[in-house]
C-alpha cells in the first residue's frame, strides 16, 4: 500500500510541486464556470457590484444601520465597510461549504489516475481567491472614486488574510476526508457557515456588542481578520503585529493537522467512493 507523507514540508512541497497543475486546474474551473454565459467571466465582476448595491440599500436605507458609536450618515463609507468583511467571509464561506465534497465529485482521480488529491483544497482556494480578488478590485475602485487615493496598508492585506487562508486549508482537508466517509457533513457545515455569518462582525463593528458577550464572539477565527482587513482597507491602521504573528503560528498548526489527517485517511477513499 502508497504511503503518504504527512509531514509539514510535504506540505508545503506538495503545493510547489504540483503549482503548474494546481494553475491549470484553477484556471479551467474559472472558465468553466462562465462557459457558454453572454458576458463570460465579466460576470466575475458585475455580481459584486450588484451585491454591493443590494446591501447597502438594505443595511444603510431599509435597516437604516449606521456603523460604529459616531452613527456616520454616509452610505458609501457604509457600503465600503460592509462590503471589505463580506470579501473575507465569503473567501472562508465558499471554501467551507465546497470542501465536503471536493472528492466525491472528482471520483475519476480517485479510482482511474494517479493523481496527488491533496491539492483538489488547492483549487479549490485558488477559484475562490480569483473571486475575491476581483471584488477587492471593485472595492478600490468604489472608494477611489468616493474617497480618493487609497491607504498604502491595503498592501498588507494579503499578510491579514494569510492566517485564515491557513486555517481554510487545515478545515478543508479535513472536511474533504470526512465528506467521503460520512455524507452529512455537508449539510452541517452548510448550517456552521450560515450562523457564522451571523456571529462574525461583517454588518456589525465589535464594539456593537455587549461586554458580557463580547469574549465569545472574538472566539469567532474570522473576527480578527475581518476588523483587521477593514483597518488596513479602509481606516489606514496597521495590523496588530503580535496578533497577527500568533494567528500565522497557530493557523500553521490547524493547516498542518489537516493535511495529516488526509494523507492518513485517503488510502481508503477508493473503497467508500
Amino acid at each position: 500500500m502508497q504511503h503518504y507523507s504527512i509531514t509539514p514540508k510535504e506540505m508545503a512541497g506538495g503545493l510547489l510541486r504540483n503549482r503548474s497543475l494546481i494553475y491549470a486546474m484553477t484556471k479551467r474551473e474559472i472558465i468553466g464556470r462562465y462557459r457558454g454565459s453572454f458576458m463570460g467571466i465579466l460576470w466575475s465582476f458585475f455580481n459584486p457590484v450588484f451585491m454591493l448595491v443590494v446591501y447597502t440599500f438594505v443595511f444603510s436605507v431599509v435597516f437604516k444601520a449606521r456603523w460604529g458609536t459616531g452613527g456616520s450618515e454616509s452610505k458609501t463609507e457604509f457600503a465600503l465597510i460592509l462590503f471589505a468583511g463580506l470579501i473575507v467571509f465569503n473567501i472562508f464561506a465558499e471554501c467551507i461549504s465546497r470542501a465536503p465534497s471536493l472528492i466525491l465529485s472528482n471520483v475519476n482521480y480517485v479510482k482511474k489516475v494517479v493523481f496527488p488529491l491533496e491539492i483538489l483544497p488547492w483549487v479549490s482556494l485558488g477559484t475562490v481567491l480569483f473571486h475575491a480578488l476581483i471584488s477587492v478590485v471593485v472595492w478600490l475602485i468604489a472608494y477611489i472614486f468616493f474617497f480618493g487615493i487609497p491607504h498604502l496598508t491595503i498592501l498588507l492585506l494579503p499578510l491579514v488574510l494569510l492566517p485564515t487562508l491557513l486555517l481554510i486549508m487545515g478545515l478543508s482537508w479535513i472536511l474533504a476526508s470526512l465528506g467521503v466517509y460520512l455524507r452529512d457533513v455537508s449539510q452541517f457545515i452548510s448550517i456552521v457557515v450560515t450562523v457564522l455569518m451571523f456571529l462574525s462582525p461583517i454588518f456589525y463593528p465589535v464594539t456593537a456588542i455587549p461586554e458580557k458577550y463580547r469574549q465569545f464572539i472574538l472566539l469567532n477565527p474570522l473576527a480578527s481578520t475581518i476588523a483587521q482587513s477593514r483597518e488596513v482597507l479602509f481606516y489606514g491602521v496597521q495590523p496588530h503585529w503580535i496578533h497577527l504573528l500568533i494567528y500565522i503560528l497557530l493557523a500553521l498548526v490547524i493547516a498542518w493537522a489537516g493535511f495529516a489527517w488526509f494523507q492518513k485517511t485517503r488510502k481508503g477513499f477508493a473503497d467508500v467512493v
